[in-house]
């Protein structure tokens, strides 16, 4: 792991802390409807593209879904678009964090 992930991963336990954050899950609804951290708010990868003013408007945002690869390319796509975000990776990982 390079400095830059080992970083991001000690920043998003105080990240996870703050009121300011907003945890983005960006998987599907019926997986949401399975299991999610409590306070995310689900936007699926695929409307992200539809949702970009709300994002614009969100202080900071800690992304998140099943093992990391749909927040990876959701962070990818939002950074992309000027929006500042953090890939948090597993809901669980993200979930574990937010708890404890």
């Amino acid at each position: 792991m390079n400095q830059t992930n080992l970083k991001l991963m000690n920043d998003i336990p105080a990240l996870l802390k703050s009121e300011q954050t907003v945890i983005v899950d960006v998987r599907t609804p019926g997986e949401f409807m399975g299991g999610n951290v409590a306070g995310s708010i689900n936007i699926p990868l695929n409307e992200i593209p539809q949702h970009l003013d709300e994002f614009k408007k969100m202080k900071q945002i800690v992304l998140c879904c099943a093992s990391g690869g749909r927040s990876m390319q959701a962070s990818m796509f939002l950074k992309q678009n000027d929006i500042e975000c953090t890939d948090g990776g597993s809901w669980v990982n993200v979930n574990y964090y937010k708890n404890n």
